[in-house]
Formats: C-alpha cells, sequence, structure tokens
C-alpha cells in the first residue's frame, strides 16, 4: 500500500485528477476497474489529508524561518554594538518578513585591501536550515590559505537575488571589485555578475565542472565513459584556443553528444573555464588542490545539519577571526641553487610564495635561450620536453611578458622569465614582479622566527660543502674510502647518543660555523 501512496502523491502534484489517477493505477496493474483495493474516495481522502499536512508542515517551517531570521537580524545588530567595523545588510517583502541578508567582519575589509584582487563566491551549499542558499565570499592569502570576506543567506536563487548579493559585497568592500571571481555553473549568477561586475573576468571552476561530469555523462556513455573523461581532462588543459575548439568538435563527434544539453551548456561556459581561454586571467592559485582542501576545511568548521542561523552565525565570526588563525608553520626555505636572484625571493617572500618561485627556478635551469633579432628569446627545454615560448624583453621599465602568461595567471614569474633574468645578468626580482600580495609583509598571521630558518639554512649549506669535499677525497683510493666510512660510522653513534641541545644553543652553532 506505501508504493501506491507514493504513486498517487507523484500523479496528484502532476496534476492529475483523482479519477484518472485510478485509472492509470488499473492500467498499471492490469486489473479491471474496480478491482483496486481501495476506491476514488480513498484516493480523494488521501490526497486531501497529505495536502492539509504539507500545508501545515510549510507553515510551522515559515513561522521558525522568519524567527531565526528576525534573531540573526538581531545579532548582526547586537555585533554593530560590539564592533563599529562589523557591516551587515539585509531586504524584507512586501509584509516586512526578512528575505535575504549579507555580512562582513572588520577584519575581513582589511584583508580584502590586500587579497581581494581574486574572489571565490562559494554557493555549493544549502543554508543549514529552511533550504535558503547560502552563499560566502573567499579570497587566498599569502600562505595559499582561504581568507573569509563575507556571506549572504539568499530566499531566492536568480538573477536578482545574486545581483543584490554582489552590489552589497562590493559596498561593504568600500566599492573595490575584484579583478576575478570564480563559481559555480549557474546562469543567474552569470548574468548578476556580467550586469554588476562588468570589467571582472568571470571564471567557473574546473573542480566544479568535474565533479558533475559522472551524474552528466555516465550514464548515456556507459562503458565509454572513462575515455570520455580522459579526453576531456586532457582538453581543460590545452594552451590554445584554436586547439581547445578543434578537439572539442572531435570530442563531441566522437562520443555522440552533439544534441546533449550539458555539451551545450559546458561549450555555452567556454570562455570561463578552460585554460586556454583563462590563461590571462588572474587567479593567484586559487584552483590549486590545496586551496580547495583549505576552502573545504573553513566551510566544514562552520557548516553543521543541526544548527539554527544565530549559532551558525557565531560560528562564521569565530572561523573568520583573524586571532583565531593558527600560525603558519614554516615551510622548508632551503636554497636549492645558490643563484642570487633565488636568496633575494627567499629574503621578501613568504614561504608559501618562495616554494612555488623556487619551484620554477629550478626549472629555468633545463631552458636554453636563443635571442632574436628584435632584443625577444624563444625559450625551449633542453629535451624538448614542452613546446617553445616567446619572451619579450623591454629594457624601458624592465619588463619581461612571457607567452606562457604564468605572470598573470598566478602574480608569479615562470621558468622561461626566470631564464632570460639570469641571461640578463639579474641577481634580484624586479620589483614590480614581486607582488606585495606574495611578500613576507603582507602575512596577516604570525609567522615562526625567520632567523632560526637563516641560521639552520647557513649550517645545512656548510655540511653540504664539508660532506661533497670528504667524499670527492675519500673516492681517490679504496684505503681513503675505508677509513672514511669507519670514522664516519663511529662519528654518527658518537652524535647520536649526545644530548639534544636546545634551539638556541643551535642557532650559535650555525652562527659560529658560518663565520669561521
Amino acid at each position: 500500500m506505501e508504493a501506491d501512496q507514493e504513486r498517487i502523491l507523484l500523479l496528484s502534484k502532476a496534476g492529475f485528477p483523482v479519477n484518472r489517477i485510478v485509472k492509470v493505477l488499473e492500467l498499471e496493474k492490469g486489473v479491471q476497474p474496480g478491482q483496486l483495493p481501495f476506491i476514488e474516495k480513498d484516493v480523494r481522502n488521501f490526497v486531501r489529508t497529505c495536502k492539509k499536512t504539507v500545508q501545515e508542515n510549510d507553515a510551522l517551517l515559515s513561522e521558525k524561518r522568519e524567527n531565526d531570521m528576525m534573531e540573526l537580524v538581531d545579532a548582526c545588530k547586537a555585533m554593530v554594538e560590539r564592533d563599529p567595523d562589523f557591516l551587515y545588510d539585509c531586504t524584507t517583502d512586501e509584509n516586512g518578513k526578512v528575505e535575504n541578508i549579507a555580512w562582513t567582519f572588520g577584519d575581513s575589509v582589511r584583508a580584502y585591501t590586500v587579497f581581494g584582487d581574486v574572489v571565490t563566491f562559494d554557493t555549493t551549499y544549502r543554508s543549514i536550515t529552511y533550504g535558503l542558499l547560502l552563499g560566502v565570499w573567499f579570497g587566498i592569502d599569502s600562505h595559499g590559505k582561504a581568507i573569509f570576506f563575507g556571506s549572504v543567506l539568499l530566499q531566492e536563487e536568480n538573477s536578482h537575488s545574486f545581483a543584490w548579493a554582489l552590489q552589497t559585497f562590493v559596498r561593504f568592500m568600500r566599492g573595490r571589485r575584484p579583478q576575478t571571481i570564480l563559481t559555480d555553473i549557474d546562469s543567474g549568477l552569470r548574468d548578476a555578475i556580467a550586469r554588476e561586475l562588468p570589467n571582472t573576468k568571470h571564471v567557473i571552476s574546473i573542480s566544479h565542472i568535474l565533479s558533475k561530469l559522472s551524474s552528466w555523462f555516465s550514464l548515456p556513455l556507459g562503458s565509454q565513459y572513462a575515455d570520455f573523461k580522459a579526453d576531456f581532462d586532457m582538453l581543460c588543459h590545452l594552451e590554445s584556443v584554436e586547439d581547445f575548439e578543434h578537439q572539442w568538435n572531435l570530442l563531441v563527434a566522437r562520443f555522440g553528444l552533439i544534441p546533449d544539453k550539458h555539451i551545450a551548456l559546458l561549450f555555452s561556459y567556454r570562455a570561463s573555464w578552460p585554460l586556454s581561454y583563462i590563461r590571462s586571467y588572474f587567479l593567484a592559485h586559487m584552483l590549486t588542490v590545496e586551496f580547495s582542501q583549505s576552502l573545504d576545511s573553513f566551510l566544514k568548521r562552520i557548516l553543521s545539519a543541526h544548527t539554527c542561523l544565530q549559532v551558525f552565525f557565531e560560528q562564521v565570526g569565530i572561523a573568520a577571526n583573524l586571532q583565531n588563525r593558527p600560525r603558519v608553520e614554516m615551510q622548508s626555505m632551503h636554497i636549492k641553487t645558490c643563484m642570487p636572484i633565488e636568496e633575494h625571493a627567499r629574503s621578501i617572500l613568504t614561504p608559501y610564495a618562495f616554494n612555488v618561485l623556487q619551484h620554477e627556478i629550478v626549472l629555468s635551469m633545463e631552458y636554453a635561450t636563443t635571442e632574436m633579432a628584435n632584443g625577444s628569446y624563444l625559450v625551449r627545454h633542453y629535451k624538448k620536453m614542452d613546446g617553445e615560448y616567446l619572451v619579450i624583453w623591454i629594457p624601458d621599465g624592465e619588463q619581461i611578458h612571457c607567452s606562457c602568461k604564468e605572470f598573470e595567471h598566478s602574480g608569479m614569474l615562470c621558468r622561461h622569465s626566470l631564464r632570460v633574468l639570469v641571461v640578463k645578468n639579474y641577481f634580484e626580482l624586479p620589483e614590480k614582479y614581486c607582488l606585495h600580495r606574495w611578500r613576507l609583509e603582507s602575512s596577516l598571521v604570525p609567522m615562526d622566527d625567520q632567523h632560526a630558518q637563516s641560521s639552520s639554512d647557513e649550517c645545512t649549506q656548510a655540511f653540504h660543502s664539508l660532506a661533497a669535499t670528504l667524499l670527492t677525497e675519500s673516492l681517490i683510493s679504496k684505503e681513503r674510502f675505508n677509513y672514511v666510512h669507519r670514522e664516519l660510522t663511529g662519528l654518527l653513534e658518537h652524535v647520536r647518543n649526545m644530548p639534544v641541545i636546545d634551539e638556541f644553543a643551535l642557532n650559535i652553532a650555525a652562527n659560529n660555523v658560518s663565520e669561521s
């Protein structure tokens, strides 16, 4: 009988009258008219009872939502009393009931002045209750971590609501609009961004698209889905727009997806997600796995399935407070190339930014340069592992531009540009290519002692030099090798048995080694 009730409700919601519902059930069950275990009157009463229950539940839910939203507004008013830098705004309907509400904190507004160049507007979570849409604005800080800029609760998921949210956010941030905004696929949100942020580049996060592929294509493609997924991944990373569109047409034809609505949707958004289209958009490493994990971590701290809106508001405040952000753990900042430009980068960049740039510096040593007649350079890998890149060098203003567009994309110089700077005898990074957002002084949270790191590096370099010389000398004869091996084995055992000295003594030792 339960299955019959579900079927009756489904047909009723579809607009079928009671007499038609009964006929459909008779046909589906293959019975003669009047042979069902219930009659039209039973069906009518069941539908009426269910509608009444649904209406009563909706009324209770609506009342609770109104009360919770009013409590949230009261919490915002109380926050203004405690923190004059706190900002909020809301809209009401014709009956004076709260529809939408947005808020941010003073810390977030101040952080936006440094890191507001690129913003992700995450709308992938429904509200903890009532089906309200939760939108959260995030940036990426100088350590590659997600930083909270603001949040909004919307009654409706349409272009009008999104436009209000964007207008409010820009007003909170003192009129400054981001260079780039990342979102999920949503036509209403796309229209709102085009209208409210006409000069902001709109990017669809590739992770959002990849998360939808299985539900969109696994069923129609069946056993071909794995091949489709592999080809799609390759398409995402093509560098040329012409190559992308050519390969896209081949992909669609190969898998018979020309009439598919999701394929049409993705192609209509193509200016916002493939690398070939967005490679010159500034994203500051926001598409990395590490940033996605940081974003998920923040959202999990504030989201709970059984939390009322006021408690949710308090959780957001705690998570957004810069004083509650953990100290930055010192990442490895050891010199790998001994190039002056690497030393300079380490002295001015955060550990996160330095490690990213250092990777490019190390790889730059594998590239050859060919100077062109106009002073530009062709840069190619010595094993020809990838294509050649054109690096344009303009002495006036120390301008350097690479065809790979990495600096425009992340705010850090690429291996090709770094190779040319070394050829031009640069011992420091040009000032304009050290963005403030990646510098040590832009850090919003305390970091471990830089001196300890520097001293540790000096100690490490001294030991590397000594070990290299010892290895060279010991390989001259077997007698030398046996002697060095025997002595080092005994020395290692002796060191292991020594008491551990404190960090201060280690730093003094490192300084003494470097001075001797």
